[in-house]
């Protein structure tokens, strides 16, 4: 797919996923007209970064997390040196934390939910 449909597809602006391709997170193949050829299973990478960024990790960490995300996972840091790694683990604790408060606000949304219509999960 051309970056319209990939930006389209995504949310994503196609001036964004031009610097993602620049900072190495994405790597579309190219036609030999030289055209970008976004594959399909970029559009879940692009959610995966934009997840990742959201959650507050910068490119450079997410350039290096990335391959732990395809499986199998295909790492290969020659840098992760110890501020690096107590970098990760600092962001994963940062959002560990994140997810129980989304998971007690779901919760807390649910069972009012439930109160007033009777329609909670189970």
């Amino acid at each position: 797919m051309r970056i319209g449909e990939l930006s389209a597809r995504t949310g994503t602006p196609a001036r964004l996923l031009r610097y993602y391709e620049e900072q190495g997170l994405l790597r579309p193949a190219r036609l030999d007209n030289g055209y970008r050829d976004y594959g399909e299973p970029l559009v879940d990478r692009v959610g995966q970064i934009r997840g990742l960024l959201e959650a507050g990790l910068p490119t450079r960490l997410i350039k290096a997390v990335l391959p732990c995300l395809d499986n199998p996972c295909g790492i290969a840091i020659s840098d992760a040196g110890p501020e690096v790694v107590e970098l990760l683990r600092r962001e994963r604790d940062r959002m560990d934390a994140r997810i129980a408060c989304l998971s007690r606000n779901r919760d807390a949304i649910d069972a009012y939910l439930s109160k007033v219509t009777g329609e909670g999960r189970s």
